[in-house]
């Protein structure tokens, strides 16, 4: 697949600094040891440099003998933006040392104590800053860890189509600012930046020594004194939800119960201004925890952040919330209602194409299989109780009572079920459509009082969206065929009617356990899926050249 070329052929480039004061171009010296490593790279693809690996085998290699194996690093303030950009990295929740930091300091430091113009030493120094612009651009456009790692279905990757990735960096270093290019490759949404700062400040908070467990016990609510409340003032301080510095008071007051509702909020807990024990076990995660989740959800910005168009459709999964995007501002939210965790809801890209008015719901084989026909077994009258019909393969009404249930243990059912229009129908009144293997799509639902609970995994994979008809109007965008009253009145008709968009609507279902607002309050979620340990673990992995996938 074209779109994933650059992933690999982006290795073979870095950007040595400190070589600009002590090497011209036209040291044949220099160039000479370096067309030996660059030969030593194509026959043996191996370069170390000291503890590092070079890791570009066909960018590097080209680069160099475009350039008849001149160095490249001839300029001191190139070379200072790059080094500039790999340390700021760790900013962004990455390791510098991805990007041979520690040995690019190394050799600088030996050719400051030993020869400046050591021709080996300036050849491996150019070698290793070029391999170190290859991997921050690799990293800062895909993304260190391989969304396809973590998530099968993925099919957001970019597309970068018969690009010359030899040419691409060229182009970097060959611009009026290096530092200016680096950061044009990384994600330009607002979110990307707030996500940087929210990194910066729970940093600040762990060097100014974290916070201390509020300890377990009753619930502490407005009105009571305990000598617990120092201790939750004192944490609520650290991370901003309370300002009144005082923190010595026993006393519950109705500052610290908004304090608390403030907490509960970013945190996406019951906001009742009373502290039990998941209020207790949210203060106290350590503030380690909270920056490593921060870490993860910039990582998964950058693997989704240059997908995204003006006009879009995004399901926060693990915020259990879908938003409608218009000119990549948010104009609508509403609550939903998305997988359990064994039936989870997958991620990836499509395009609303659809909405269908009082839908049938054909039954997918795995609910019939493992939810549906063992419902039947234990209740015979399970089918007529919830409107559900019988159907053979040519879509014939077959009579319910004619049917040996107990010969059929699942999936060669030889009939399809299917629960007509109405109110309790699993899909509710409307359900949106966009074309996906999973079977997944966004639908109306009769269970309205599970909205209310925290943590939303109720569905079998689909999303169940509270506020459908407002969703609606929103999508067809036709206020005179198609506002509130009309959208009602077919709905109340009990028909089955399909209405396409005017062009479909992009939708992402995605993932996301941290998010920050634009005034820069911090919300951290549940990882209902349990996914955040393994980007993680890849964050603090060393480097390594993913697999090329195709789709």
């Amino acid at each position: 697949m074209k779109s994933r070329s650059l992933i690999i052929l982006l290795f073979g480039l870095i950007l040595p600094s400190f070589v600009a004061g002590h090497i011209s171009a036209q040291d044949d010296t220099v160039a000479e040891v370096i067309r030996q490593k660059v030969e030593q790279i194509k026959v043996k693809r191996e370069l170390k440099v000291g503890n590092s690996q070079i890791s570009s085998f066909r960018v590097l290699p080209d680069l160099y003998q475009r350039r008849d194996f001149r160095p490249i690093w001839t300029d001191t303030v190139m070379q200072e933006e790059l080094i500039s950009s790999i340390e700021d990295t760790y900013k962004e929740g990455l390791n510098p040392n991805d990007y041979h930091l520690e040995e690019i300091n190394l050799v600088q430091a030996q050719l400051t104590t030993s020869d400046p113009y050591d021709p080996k030493m300036l050849a491996l120094l150019d070698l290793l800053l070029t391999d170190s612009l290859a991997r921050l651009a690799y990293h800062s456009i895909f993304g260190k860890e391989d969304p396809l790692t973590h998530h099968p279905h993925w099919n957001l990757a970019l597309k970068i189509d018969d690009l010359d990735p030899t040419g691409f960096l060229e182009k970097a270093i060959e611009s009026d600012s290096l530092a200016k290019t680096i950061s044009g490759w990384k994600p330009q949404l607002p979110l990307y930046q707030r996500l940087i700062k929210a990194l910066a400040s729970y940093r600040s908070i762990q060097a100014n020594g974290g916070w201390n467990p509020v300890p377990l016990g009753p619930t502490l609510r407005k009105g009571l004194e305990d000598p617990r409340v120092p201790l939750l003032r004192q944490r609520l301080v650290a991370t901003g939800d309370l300002s009144d510095k005082t923190t010595d008071s026993k006393v519950f007051d109705e500052t610290l119960e908004q304090a608390v509702i403030h907490f509960q909020a970013r945190h996406r807990l019951h906001p009742d201004g009373a502290v039990g024990r998941k209020t207790v076990e949210a203060l106290n995660v350590p503030v380690e925890r909270r920056i490593d989740q921060i870490r993860v959800n910039l990582e998964r910005a950058r693997w989704v952040l240059h997908a995204l168009g003006d006009d879009f459709v995004l399901v926060d999964i693990a915020g259990f919330h879908v938003f409608m995007y218009q000119d990549r501002k948010v104009i609508w939210t509403s609550r939903v209602q998305v997988g359990k965790p064994y039936r989870n809801t997958p991620v990836f890209k499509s395009a609303i194409e659809y909405l269908e008015f009082n839908p049938t719901w054909t039954i997918p084989p795995g609910i019939l299989s493992n939810d549906i026909l063992p419902a039947i077994k234990k209740d015979p009258d399970y089918l007529n109780k919830r409107n559900i019909n019988v159907l053979d393969r040519n879509g014939n009404l077959v009579d319910q009572s004619s049917i040996d249930w107990s010969q059929h243990p699942g999936r060669s059912f030889p009939y399809m079920l299917r629960q007509e229009p109405g109110p309790n129908n699993a899909l509710g009144r409307v359900k949106f459509i966009f074309p996906n293997k999973h079977f997944v799509y966004l639908h109306d639902t009769p269970s309205k009082s599970l909205f209310e609970q925290a943590s939303r995994t109720f569905s079998s994979g689909c999303i169940r969206v509270e506020n459908p008809f407002k969703f609606s109007e929103l999508l067809l965008n036709d206020s005179s065929n198609w506002n509130y009253d009309k959208i009602m009145e077919v709905v109340d008709s009990k028909k089955t009617r399909k209405v396409f968009l005017d062009e479909p609507m992009p939708v992402l279902l995605l993932y996301w356990t941290v998010t920050v607002e634009e005034d820069g309050k911090v919300h951290f979620k549940e990882d209902p899926y349990g996914r955040d340990n393994a980007v993680l673990e890849g964050l603090k992995g060393k480097f390594r050249i993913r697999s090329i996938h195709t789709q």
